[in-house]
């Protein structure tokens, strides 16, 4: 793992990067958003991030994610916390307690138990439904040919507040093609959020309308 003491520059070069992407594709500035993904990363490194003016972070996991955020929230009121990594049904309620987003929905019974989990709690973070887009039955995701249906479902059955999509494209291979499929789901059903793109890839999905990138080793540096 880098040091503490890289993370503020590492954060301005991604930063200038994305701005200079947003330019590239016409796109407004400050329409994409960063997601710093700290999983494996300790609290300090966390701090230091928002300290250095990051408020939206990425964690894969509920357990690691409850050790480290709560506590920070009383002094940074601005941190917004993702949940990106495979949700067990199981975690739901805790997951709901937790997060201001969830971005990996991505099969009918976690849809039930996101729903029961937001009645429990009274609180609704937005969701995204995580595609796989290429179909690679190692990966999590909705296959391509079911996403339409999953989402009204999503929707209309569970009254889940899903506000985008998210997906991971496979290693090998253009991405674009891919981030180009969910941009067009995404118009398609009125959804405005596009979590696509991470740190090899991020340019090429800010091409593709992107709204939000999630970034970690880049800025954080090699996993704990």
């Amino acid at each position: 793992m880098s040091s503490t003491a890289s993370i503020p520059a590492s954060l301005a070069q991604i930063r200038a990067r994305i701005a200079e992407a947003t330019d590239r594709a016409n796109r407004p500035a400050g329409s994409v958003t960063l997601v710093a993904v700290s999983k494996t990363h300790p609290a300090e490194a966390v701090v230091e991030a928002l300290r250095a003016g990051q408020a939206v972070f990425g964690e894969n996991r509920v357990q690691e994610a409850a050790a480290k955020f709560p506590a920070l929230r009383p002094d940074w009121p601005a941190l917004r916390l993702h949940l990106i990594g495979a949700l067990q049904t199981n975690k739901a309620r805790e997951a709901v307690r937790l997060a201001d987003v969830i971005e990996s929905l991505d099969r009918p019974r976690l849809a039930t138990a996101l729903a029961a989990a937001m009645a429990q709690e009274a609180r609704r973070p937005a969701v995204l439904v995580q595609v796989n887009v290429g179909d690679e039955p190692q990966k999590a995701g909705v296959p391509r040919a079911e996403a339409a249906d999953f989402l009204r479902a999503c929707r209309e059955e569970h009254g889940l507040p899903v506000t985008g999509l998210m997906c991971i494209p496979p290693v090998e291979g253009d991405p674009r093609p891919h981030f180009d499929w969910l941009a067009g789901l995404a118009a398609r059903h009125g959804l405005g959020v596009l979590s696509m793109g991470m740190s090899a890839d991020f340019e090429a999905a800010i091409a593709c309308g992107a709204t939000h990138v999630r970034i970690g080793s880049a800025i954080f540096g090699s996993r704990g």
